[in-house]
């Protein structure tokens, strides 16, 4: 596909200058059968960071979207202390059927890095939960900042979504930023023996909609 090096920026953009760059196509394999879908590249984001959107399917007004931070260890090499690696699945399978967006943002850690969050991990071992770890490291306990999946929609010409997320913040943020939420849609619970600690912490001080078990809860 042709780079949109040369498209201006939309008026509705936040930040002047920014643009997708690069548009090039991708083959995936979710769930056993293979889709094609379009990475893009974009400049000018606000935090400097090199994010992707992947889209499936045709444009549409209102586009199934999920904000994906991303996880190392869940994503690439399954690891059950999170649930990240069977959400983006989730989100990949069920967007490459329905089509829409997948933000793929490098925020590693909840936005704290990929080695932090390793030494994070440690202290969860001590028996601190996942945000007090966080704090301890002197963090917060959440340090994403979903701005520029805000810039990269409006780069793209989407200002109204539907999200896929059990984060509310994902979703306060957007609109904060401008983009219209119209739906909020929950992805599944992925709870295993590794991560039930890690869950309850998400639910009980994250604020996530998420729905445990009534003994785990």
């Amino acid at each position: 596909m042709q780079a949109d090096q040369d498209a201006p920026p939309r008026r509705d953009v936040e930040l002047p200058g920014i643009r997708t760059v690069v548009r090039v196509p991708l083959t995936t394999n979710p769930g056993g059968g293979w889709s094609e879908a379009e990475v893009i590249t974009f400049t000018g984001l606000r935090d400097g960071l090199e994010h992707l959107a992947i889209r499936f399917g045709e444009p549409t007004p209102t586009p199934l979207v999920r904000i994906h931070s991303e996880c190392l260890t869940g994503d690439v090499f399954g690891s059950g202390r999170c649930d990240c690696g069977p959400q983006l699945a989730e989100a990949v399978e069920r967007i490459s059927t329905e089509g829409g967006l997948i933000l793929y943002l490098r925020q590693e850690g909840r936005g704290i890095g990929l080695y932090n969050k390793i030494d994070a991990y440690e202290l969860q071992d001590s028996g601190l939960d996942t945000f007090a770890a966080n704090r301890k490291l002197d963090f917060l306990d959440d340090d994403r900042d979903y701005g520029a999946a805000a810039d990269m929609l409006n780069a793209m010409g989407t200002t109204c979504v539907s999200l896929l997320t059990n984060n509310p913040d994902k979703a306060d943020q957007l609109r904060s930023h401008g983009i219209e939420v119209t739906t909020v849609e929950p992805t599944g619970v992925y709870l295993n023996p590794a991560n039930l600690a890690y869950l309850q912490a998400k639910l009980n001080l994250g604020g996530h909609t998420i729905h445990l078990p009534k003994e785990q809860s």
